[in-house]
């Protein structure tokens, strides 16, 4: 094995991993982490309907005994903070686009939450894989709130993939490394 592919194997400090609607990101940044030994998993997404709460549930059922799932669709810093005094378990952010959902329905300061953010992953002790959809290669959305939500989304994308060690682009299930 090479040194970049040692490295690029390791589960340390700061991974984004990007990806279009069911590109295998998930599913990817949930291998990463079994293969050491399981880890937490920071749920952001809301049951807002029918579909939505099947979609959560089989996400759950499919995840198995390595994982102890905490739900949080607002709170990420909080989180994140909890589970870097309790020790060195891998965490698995899933997703960051949905936590943007979750602040715009709420009407937070989306530049304040960002900068909590951002602000403390670099001090982290744990290895933190954040999972987002990258939705910046699609047509310019016909209505405001679509458009808002593409831009922060393509603002948050570039802040945490500056500050993160490793960077990844799922495509049809395949992982392309981008840092």
């Amino acid at each position: 094995m090479t040194q970049n592919m040692a490295k690029s194997n390791q589960l340390a400090g700061i991974h984004l991993i990007l990806g279009g609607a069911r590109s295998g990101k998930s599913r990817f940044a949930e291998n990463r982490i079994n293969h050491a030994g399981g880890g937490i998993y920071i749920a952001t997404g809301r049951a807002w309907d029918d579909e939505m709460a099947n979609r959560i549930e089989l996400h759950k059922s499919s995840r198995g005994e390595m994982w102890q799932t905490i739900e949080e669709p607002l709170d990420l810093r909080s989180v994140l903070s909890t589970c870097n005094r309790n020790g060195g378990t891998p965490v698995l952010v899933d997703c960051l686009t949905l936590w943007l959902t979750n602040l715009m329905l709420e009407d937070r300061d989306i530049g304040a939450e960002f900068d909590r953010l951002c602000n403390l992953l670099p001090g982290l002790d744990i290895p933190v894989l954040l999972v987002s959809n990258e939705v910046g290669f699609g047509i310019v959305p016909d209505n405001a709130m679509a458009r808002s939500f593409r831009d922060h989304a393509g603002r948050l994308h570039q802040r945490i993939a500056e500050l993160a060690d490793q960077v990844t682009l799922v495509v049809a299930g395949i992982p392309m490394t981008v840092k």
